[in-house]
Formats: structure tokens, sequence, C-alpha cells
């Protein structure tokens, strides 16, 4: 369908796509055409099937709204290609999203140009996704996820049913700012207008996110960035086992061999940092503690309840050492020749 529109139309209903709602004025301004030749062309869309919304008022304009059909979407070669590679490669915490991914992808790549296809072919056929064991844990409900990203991408107020931690449930509302993806916990980062402060939210925690209709000013995050600002809270959050230690390694290979977050690590000069871990899960901490030589004992404090559990987990390590080094003994007495037989 998009073969019989002029190239001013694509242009026109890819700035469509890039934006909830525009102004007749700017998008005459972004193609250099009058408000009339605008209206026009919407005229035109509408006949072939898109349905773009006209809105009144001072924030009024042109969007392109949900439809009982899915029109044609419109993709250069680098977002077709990206697209593709997203969704061989689709994230975890998502529930059904590899199924979903699969079908979405078979549909891609029948109508793929040829040269796009060879693209992805040679992608698919140099690279190869790794399930991580750990990664696995509470999904979040796609359609869930989609609302919300609609209302980051348009500033809109929305309300929704949150359910703390301590299972307290109650509705919400706030000015979604971004989502990010903290292996496998998806994270709602959002102003709670209810308690005029900035807020996390679990999206697995989260659902019947309903838009109202409001848009907010965008404010200012209390960070550099919102994964920044997650990684912040989620080192400050508290929890039921503490370790604190220091480590004679740099802070950046203490913070790759732990797999932790950057507030949790400081250097305290060169070759020595301090490690400070917490969670709710011993295992969790006993499993970031395998990769690094935490040096002097008397540097090394904590929750006391941690200790029998990394107790438990150095037995089991201690146990398959001594299996394999039986096994590597018995090994070498069965080929060394036999005494008896020795002139």
């Amino acid at each position: 369908m998009t073969q019989d529109l002029p190239a001013r139309m694509l242009r026109l209903l890819s700035l469509l796509q890039m934006r909830r709602t525009w102004s007749g004025a700017e998008l005459a301004d972004r193609l250099g055409v009058t408000l009339r030749t605008i209206r026009r062309d919407i005229d035109r869309l509408r006949d072939l099937g898109y349905p773009v919304e006209g809105t009144t008022g001072t924030a009024g304009g042109y969007r392109l709204a949900a439809g009982a059909d899915l029109p044609p979407l419109l993709l250069d070669d680098e977002e077709a290609v990206a697209i593709a590679v997203a969704l061989r490669t689709a994230t975890s915490g998502v529930t059904g999203i590899e199924e979903t991914a699969v079908r979405a992808l078979a549909k891609l790549e029948q109508v793929l140009p040829q040269r796009l296809r060879h693209q992805v072919a040679t992608l698919q056929a140099t690279t190869a996704p790794l399930p991580v064991p750990w990664s696995t844990g509470p999904e979040a409900d796609p359609t869930v996820l989609a609302t919300l990203a609609a209302a980051c991408r348009d500033h809109e107020i929305t309300t929704f049913t949150y359910r703390t931690g301590k299972g307290v449930t109650g509705r919400r509302r706030a000015e979604p700012h971004a989502l990010v993806a903290a292996a496998p916990v998806w994270y709602l980062v959002a102003y709670d207008t209810d308690h005029d402060e900035w807020r996390l939210f679990r999206v697995d925690r989260l659902s019947d996110p309903t838009p109202t209709g409001h848009r907010a000013a965008p404010r200012e995050l209390p960070a550099t960035d919102p994964a920044a600002y997650v990684a912040k809270r989620l080192a400050a959050a508290p929890a039921r086992y503490t370790f604190h230690a220091t480590v004679p390694a740099d802070a950046a290979t203490v913070r790759a061999r732990t797999y932790s977050l950057p507030d949790r690590v400081r250097p305290l000069d060169e070759t020595t940092s301090t490690l400070d871990l917490a969670a709710d899960n011993p295992h969790h901490i006993a499993e970031q503690l395998l990769g690094i030589d935490l040096g002097p004992t008397h540097t090394i404090h904590g929750t006391p309840e941690l200790a029998p559990h990394l107790e438990k987990l150095a037995h089991r390590l201690l146990r398959a050492a001594h299996a394999l080094t039986e096994q590597d003994e018995q090994s070498k007495e069965r080929a060394e020749p036999d005494g008896k037989h020795e002139r």
C-alpha cells in the first residue's frame, strides 16, 4: 500500500509515527507546504486506511490513532534491520515475548527487500543468543509495557494499580518518565503526583494503567539518566542481608566480577576498593562473592545471619573440589604400571 504514496505523504506518515500529536502548522513547516496541502494529504491517508485523528483546542492537531485494522508501518532500511535483530534477540522479562517475537519476525522477513533480508540473514548466521540462568524472574505484561511506554513518550499523566513489596495495593497517579530494564525486572521511573516526589515502580507489580488524557510538562530527573536513577535507588534500597569488605582490586574489576551496581563499589586507590552488597536472598550475595579475592578478613563486616548461608555454599564447593581431586588421583593410579610386573 505504501508504494502508492508520493514521497511527501511518506514523509508525513513518518512524522505522524514519530510523535503522538502534531499541529497542522508544524507539519506544514516540516514538509514545506501549505496547511491546505496538509489537510488534503491527511484525507488521502485516511482513504488508504490510516486512522489519522484531528483534535481541536490549544493542544489540537493531528495524530495517528489505533484503528480496527493495522495499516502498513513505514520503516527505513536501518529501522527494519534493527527491528529484525531485536526480534531475534527478544529480551526476557516480558510474558510471552519469545513466541510473539518469532511470529512478528516471520511477518517482517516476508516483506523485507532482498538487500535487507541478506543483512538480517548474515547477522543471524554470525550471532547467537546465550540464555542467562540468573535473568529469570518476574515477568511484565507486554500490554502494560506498551501503555506505559506511550505515556512516557507523550508525557501523559497515568493512573494505575500498584502492589508494594509489603503487599499493600492501591491506586496511583503519576507522570511516567521512562522504562528501565534491569534484568529480569522492568522498572517505571515516574513522578508520583500524590506524594509530590520521584518514585520507582516495578512493572510486574503494576496493573490496569490508564492514561488520563492530561499532559504534564517534562520534569528534570534527579539523575544523569533513567538507568542511573534506577541504579542509585536500588543501591540505596534496604535489604535483609548486607556485606561489606575492602577488596584488593580496582573498582572497575570489582564491579565486573561481582555484577554490582555502580554505587555498590567505591575506589580507595588504584588497587583497592570497598564493596557493599545487599539482598533479601543470601544466595545472591554468595554468587557475587565467588568472582573476587576478598583480601584480609578483618575488613569484612555485614549481617551475622548471612554467615551460615555463605558457609553452606562453601561446603558445597569444597565437596565438589574433593570429588574432583579424588577423581584425579584415581586416574593417575590407573595410569601407573602395576609394581608386581616390574622386572
